[in-house]
């Protein structure tokens, strides 16, 4: 029981982690081109992930979509 509450918090810890830095990805103000944001992005499930690139989207609006937003010739936002 105790190893299944050590697992337990740790999974916790490690959604809450992975959670916190797609986040701040998503709602940067400085760069859509973050690797590892990019890599937690296109990751995540359909509405989670477009709700984080119409978040990119409005803030880089003349950039390149990174990839995971990227539609039709990779050049347009999906």
């Amino acid at each position: 029981m105790k190893v299944l509450k050590i697992l337990l918090v740790v999974l916790i810890a490690v959604a809450g982690t992975v959670g916190w830095r797609w986040f701040q990805y998503v709602s940067n103000t400085v760069s859509p081109y973050d690797e590892v944001g990019i890599a937690l992005n296109s990751r995540m499930p359909g509405p989670i992930n477009k709700w984080g690139c119409d978040k990119l989207h409005a803030q880089f609006d003349s950039a390149l979509p990174p990839y995971g937003c990227q539609a039709g010739n990779g050049r347009q936002w999906r």
